[in-house]
């Protein structure tokens, strides 16, 4: 194998490794209201499309803004991300995650959102950032008679 052929694979690899951090902080972000973290994961003139129940922004201050709404009125947010499925060419990939997410909504009490988020993300500038993430909701449900009992959410 020549040494073209590992630089190759090795920046495949790191890149991988990049956009998995990437997803990982798109939940971190969310679910600890991290304004600086989310900022930073999305290339200019990024969308996030999260379908009918939740709306579709184009640009960075338009996901911001978004994120503060979502934040208002789901104040608690965990979400988890499992089941990665990437494809990189040079300085362009795609990718699938799966997403399970509970939430303390202001009006619905505790909910649980199951989905799948479709991504597109771009090196810039040895860069990866997101330029399109679109969520595929699968549901949304209450979740009845949820309460933490112990942990950092408790309230006894």
């Amino acid at each position: 194998m020549s040494n073209v052929d590992l630089m190759a694979r090795l920046d495949v690899l790191e890149s991988r490794f990049a956009i998995e951090r990437l997803i990982g902080q798109y939940a971190q972000a969310f679910d600890n209201q991290d304004e600086a973290m989310l900022r930073g994961i999305w290339h200019d003139g990024a969308t996030l499309s999260l379908g009918a129940t939740f709306g579709a922004f184009e640009g960075v201050e338009e996901i911001m803004q978004s994120a503060h709404s979502n934040w208002k009125q789901m104040p608690h947010m965990h979400h988890w991300m499992a089941n990665p499925i990437i494809d990189i060419e040079g300085d362009r990939a795609t990718g699938r995650v799966a997403v399970d997410c509970l939430c303390t909504d202001v009006t619905s009490g505790p909910v649980q959102i199951s989905g799948l988020y479709h991504d597109r993300f771009e090196r810039r500038g040895h860069r990866w950032a997101f330029v399109e993430r679109r969520f595929e909701m699968h549901f949304l449900t209450p979740l009845q008679n949820w309460t933490p009992i112990a942990g950092s959410e408790f309230k006894g």
